[in-house]
C-alpha cells in the first residue's frame, strides 16, 4: 500500500484566502460519516501541480460554502510516472481516496475503468459534454469521468518579441521553424528551442504533438495503431522522433536542457531567454504563476510538418478529469456524485478561469472563456474556427506505451537514434495492448 500524506480539511476565510486545519481526529479512513443524511467528508486525490492544487481547493471551497454538510479535503501525489503509480496501486488496492484527479484517453483506458470506476453514464450533467471528451472517458461499458479544466493543444508557445524583432513569421511547415530556430540562434538567443528533460513527460511533445501530422497524411493511421497495422518505426509517424534528433543535433536547445523542467521552460519563453517550447498549452496556468507581466508576449503556434496546407493544432482533452472510484460507496458516492454535478456548471467554470489560467476552450455547454484569456490560449481561437485540429492519438486509440518518456529523453539527448527510439516504442506498446486484450497483438 501506498503510505499516505496527512490529510487536512480547507476553512474558507473569505478574502484573505485559506487556512488548513487538521481534520477531526477520530474519523473513519477517508473521514467523515456514512451515516444517512449525517456530515460526509470526502478525500480528493490530485497532482501537485501549483495550478492543479489551486483549482481543486478553490472548487472545493465553493462547494463546501453550499453544501455546509459535506467536507473535501485535498491530499496531493506527484506527477509523472511516480503518481501513476500511486493512482494505480490505491485502486488496486480499494484504498483510492473518495474522488481523484487524473488523466483521461488511454491512461484512464489503462485504470480499467469497467472494474476500477463509478460509471456517469446515468447522471444528466453527461449530456452537457462534448462528443470528443465523452469518448476520452469512455468503455463499450460506460462514461467515466468529469472535466476539471478546458482543452488544450500540443504546441509551441512563442516569445512575440523574439520573432517580431528578427522579422519572423509563424513557420507551416517544418522547414520554416528550422530555418526560424537558426536564425534565433545566429541572434544570440541562448535557447532557441527550449527542452526540460528533468521533468521526462515534457520530453513527449515532439512525438505526441505532431499527431496532426500524421493523421494529415493517413486519417485511418489511429485505427491501424490500434490493430497492430501501423508502426511509429515507419512514416509518418517516424518524423516526431527524428524531429527531436535533428534539434539536438543541430544544437539548437538550452544547455541545460537535461536538467531544466517545466516551470524553467515557461519562465525562459517568458522572459526571452528561450524563444520556442514544445509543451502542452496548459502551461498558460503556469504562465500567468510566474510571469503573468509576459501573458501578452507568450504566444502559440501549431507543431509544424511537411506540408503548410495541412497545418493545424493537435488537441487534448481535458487532463484534469475527475472520476469516482468504485470503493466510495453509501453516503460517500451521494455527496461525491453531487460534487462532479457542480464541476459542470458555470458557476464552477467561472471559478477555474479566475483560479488559473485558461488553457483552451471548456468542454461543457454552458461555459465561456474569459474575454481576457492570454495571447497563448486566444492564438489558438482561429485554428478550432477553421477546423483545423485533430485529437491527440490518446484519444483515438487505447494505445500507450509506459516508458515513451523514457524513450524520449534519450533520443532528444543523442543517446538513442530516431530509429532506434522509435522501434523501442513499438515494442513498448506491446505489452499493454496484449493486457487490453486488443485483436491482432
Amino acid at each position: 500500500m501506498v503510505p499516505r500524506t496527512p490529510r487536512r480539511t480547507l476553512v474558507a476565510l473569505g478574502a484573505g484566502g485559506l487556512a488548513l486545519s487538521l481534520a477531526l481526529a477520530g474519523c473513519s479512513a477517508g473521514g467523515g460519516s456514512d451515516d444517512e443524511g449525517g456530515p460526509v467528508t470526502l478525500s480528493f486525490l490530485t497532482d501537485n501541480t501549483e495550478a492543479t492544487v489551486a483549482t481543486a481547493e478553490a472548487l472545493a471551497d465553493a462547494f463546501m460554502k453550499d453544501n455546509p454538510d459535506i467536507t473535501i479535503e485535498v491530499e496531493t501525489r506527484p506527477q509523472g510516472a511516480d503518481g501513476d503509480n500511486v493512482v494505480k496501486t490505491r485502486l488496486s488496492t480499494g484504498e483510492m481516496n473518495d474522488i481523484f484527479q487524473y488523466n483521461s484517453g488511454s491512461l484512464m483506458q489503462a485504470l480499467s475503468p469497467d472494474q476500477t470506476l463509478v460509471n456517469l453514464a446515468d447522471q444528466d450533467y453527461v449530456d452537457k459534454f462534448d462528443e470528443n471528451f465523452i469518448k476520452s472517458v469512455s468503455t463499450d461499458n460506460g462514461v467515466y469521468g468529469v472535466p476539471m479544466g478546458q482543452s488544450m493543444a500540443g504546441a509551441v508557445i512563442y516569445n512575440k518579441d523574439i520573432y517580431e524583432q528578427l522579422g519572423l513569421e509563424i513557420p507551416e511547415t517544418w522547414d520554416e521553424f528550422i530555418s526560424n530556430s537558426e536564425a534565433i540562434k545566429e541572434a544570440g538567443v541562448a535557447a532557441p528551442i527550449v527542452q526540460t528533460y528533468g521533468d521526462t513527460w515534457t520530453s513527449q511533445l515532439f512525438v505526441l504533438g505532431d499527431f496532426n501530422n500524421v493523421l494529415a497524411d493517413d486519417p485511418d493511421w489511429a485505427q491501424k495503431y490500434t490493430e497492430n497495422k501501423a508502426k511509429y518505426v515507419d512514416e509518418p509517424a517516424l518524423a516526431g522522433f527524428e524531429h527531436l534528433q535533428e534539434v539536438f543535433d543541430k544544437k539548437l536547445l538550452n544547455e541545460d536542457f537535461a536538467s531544466a523542467k517545466y516551470p524553467d521552460g515557461v519562465s525562459m519563453v517568458a522572459t526571452g531567454e528561450g524563444a520556442q517550447y514544445p509543451i502542452l498549452t496548459f502551461a498558460a496556468s503556469q504562465l500567468m504563476t510566474t510571469n503573468p507581466e509576459a501573458a501578452d508576449v507568450v504566444g502559440t503556434f501549431p507543431l509544424p510538418g511537411p506540408d503548410a496546407g495541412t497545418n493545424g493544432l493537435t488537441v487534448w482533452m481535458p487532463t484534469n478529469t475527475v472520476y469516482v472510484p468504485k470503493s466510495t460507496e453509501g453516503a460517500k458516492l451521494e455527496a461525491a456524485q453531487k460534487f462532479l454535478e457542480f464541476l459542470t456548471t458555470p458557476e464552477s467554470c467561472d471559478i477555474q478561469s479566475e483560479t488559473t489560467a485558461a488553457q483552451g476552450p471548456y468542454v461543457i455547454d454552458g461555459c465561456e472563456l474569459p474575454e481576457d484569456v492570454p495571447a497563448m490560449v486566444s492564438d489558438m481561437q482561429p485554428y478550432f474556427d477553421d477546423g483545423k485540429t485533430n485529437l491527440a492519438l490518446e484519444f483515438l486509440s487505447p494505445i500507450k506505451g509506459p516508458a515513451l518518456e523514457q524513450i524520449t529523453v534519450a533520443v532528444g539527448s543523442g543517446i538513442t537514434s530516431a530509429e532506434d527510439g522509435a522501434a523501442q516504442y513499438d515494442e513498448d506498446v506491446k505489452k499493454q495492448a496484449q493486457q487490453l486484450g486488443l485483436e491482432g497483438w
